[in-house]
């Protein structure tokens, strides 16, 4: 019998902090379902979703204004446990009578916590204990403090800046912070999301990739019955976890369009086709359209342009292969949880524009397909586990992320076959040599981009004046800001002096050191 992984709940009011998907990540590593959902929603929303608990996000406003984010009311009517984190303490302050006022100067990073009264949040967690007393190092963010409680609530934390650093009801079950549990800095804050998913509220560890799987597998068969569902296969992770979930729960009712732009990685097509129609039997069709892309970007330099005659030809390609199939009513898609949140297509959130995909999400309204989305519960991250337990290689399932118009967008001006082909041996050997030296997964991603620019060099005793290749390595946690990569000059001395000596195209070899801002990750 199938668990029912969504029976135990914790809702998240977003009230607009930059952290609030991680509070997410952390519940749902803590195997508790939840969903983010917006301060302001509907009171009959927040009574039908009945959680096992709430959580207030931190967010960037001020209690003190007069438009001010505040708690609805019918969250405290579920008469469940809430945790406020930052914004949310202070909301939870001012909302039962406290006083909370602006601190004398922004807080933001690490501080030390003194536990000041036993407590089911903090119960057993301590970093440092010093004279009798239990010590936390948390992450602070904030430009607010609470400096009176309300009547009824017991200090359990604080801090020589912020007096009332965390706040506890225990009869109304509510408990509150000024740190940031949900990031890594603060050491012991996975441990308090447990103590207040699973310790106060009651939850079970439900969600977990199996379970998951198995829900995924019995809703799919639900959907769809004996009708046939078509996907568009990348290649990419969201795509390939689709693929291989769809293929376990509906077998061969399951059909596959994987168009080839011509500006894949080196050997791309043909491993997307080995892995999927040779090695796990599902249907895939090879859509060979390297000369249709790239007649269409002939002559196009705009970065812009690029990417919209890319993704209009993928739709146009897709539409044409679809039409070919019979009796197709669903389309399988790779949405996940990150999109639902930011994308106006959201069922409770603000509409947000976000980018377009180069995948199947732009396809004509009269393709009359009902749409399949197996993923869109779930984070990136849980996306990635979901395929290791599908039986997906980890090097595909954590390879770094790859731009939806591909090469497209790495080579600079004008996109040809000539410079893709260059592009792709460069890229390859970065690749290669990244593994070789173990600092593929130490960067969050890496390429190599084409310059059509053309400088002398010399190779042996003759000389080359050929094209250039610009090497990129970054860190990030996040994709919104991005460290340029510190690797290390053996390697990359070793990168330059291969993609030169066998490739007879390329004359010299260049790092980019910009961070994220003010540079793009990407070059385009």
């Amino acid at each position: 019998m199938t668990i029912d992984i969504h029976s135990q709940k914790i809702l998240i009011i977003d009230f607009g902090s930059q952290y609030t998907q991680l509070i997410g990540r952390r519940v749902r590593e803590a195997g508790v379902y939840c969903e983010i959902l917006p301060w302001d929603l509907d009171d009959n929303v927040i009574k039908d979703f009945a959680p096992s608990g709430v959580i207030l996000s931190g967010g960037p406003e001020s209690v003190a204004f007069d438009d001010a984010p505040t708690i609805s009311p019918a969250l405290l009517a579920l008469d469940v446990p809430i945790l406020g984190i930052c914004y949310g303490m202070q909301a939870l302050a001012e909302h039962f009578g406290g006083k909370v006022e602006p601190s004398a100067k922004h807080e933001f990073g690490f501080a030390r916590v003194a536990i000041e009264k036993d407590n089911a949040l903090f119960n057993g967690i301590s970093d440092h204990a010093e004279s009798g007393k239990n010590y936390l190092d948390v992450w602070m963010s904030h430009g607010d403090k609470v400096v009176a409680m309300p009547e009824g609530f017991d200090l359990i934390a604080s801090t020589e800046s912020a007096p009332i650093a965390a706040m506890a009801s225990e009869s109304k079950k509510i408990y509150a912070v000024q740190f940031h549990p949900e990031v890594t800095h603060t050491l012991q804050g996975q441990r308090l999301i447990e103590h207040f998913v699973h310790g106060i509220c009651g939850c079970d560890s439900l969600w977990t990739p199996e379970n998951i799987i198995d829900d995924a597998i019995a809703t799919i068969r639900e959907q769809v019955k004996d009708q046939k569902v078509l996907l568009g296969l990348s290649g990419g992770v969201d795509s390939s976890v689709v693929a291989a979930l769809l293929h376990k729960a509906i077998g061969d009712q399951l059909t596959c369009v994987f168009v080839d732009n011509g500006l894949l990685r080196l050997n791309e097509g043909d491993n997307v086709m080995q892995m999927f129609s040779d090695n796990m039997g599902v249907k895939v069709i090879r859509a060979d359209s390297e000369a249709l892309f790239l007649g269409k970007l002939e002559g196009v330099s705009d970065p812009e342009q690029k990417r919209k005659i890319i993704g209009n030809t993928f739709i146009e390609v897709f539409d044409d292969e679809a039409a070919k199939l019979k009796d197709v009513k669903f389309l399988a898609q790779g949405t996940i949880y990150p999109d639902v949140i930011e994308s106006a297509a959201s069922k409770h959130g603000k509409a947000h524009v976000i980018k377009s995909h180069h995948n199947v999400g732009g396809l004509p309204d009269d393709m009359a397909f009902e749409l399949v989305e197996p993923l869109r519960e779930l984070f990136k991250d849980e996306v990635r586990k979901l395929g290791l337990a599908l039986g997906l290689p980890y090097d595909m399932v954590y390879r770094h992320p790859f731009p939806g118009p591909g090469l497209g967008v790495r080579i600079l001006g004008e996109v040809k076959k000539e410079y893709a082909d260059v592009l792709r041996q460069a890229d390859a050997i970065f690749m290669e040599e990244l593994h070789a030296a173990d600092w593929y997964h130490k960067t969050s991603q890496a390429f190599a981009v084409f310059l059509p620019v053309k400088s002398v060099g010399v190779v042996g005793d003759g000389r080359r004046y050929a094209w250039v290749v610009s090497l990129r390595a970054v860190e990030t946690i996040d994709f919104m800001t991005a460290r340029w990569a510190h690797l290390p000059y053996e390697l990359l001395e070793k990168v330059s002096s291969r993609i030169i000596n066998e490739i007879s195209d390329v004359s010299r070899v260049t790092y980019d050191i910009s961070s994220k801002p003010p540079a793009t990750i990407e070059w385009e």
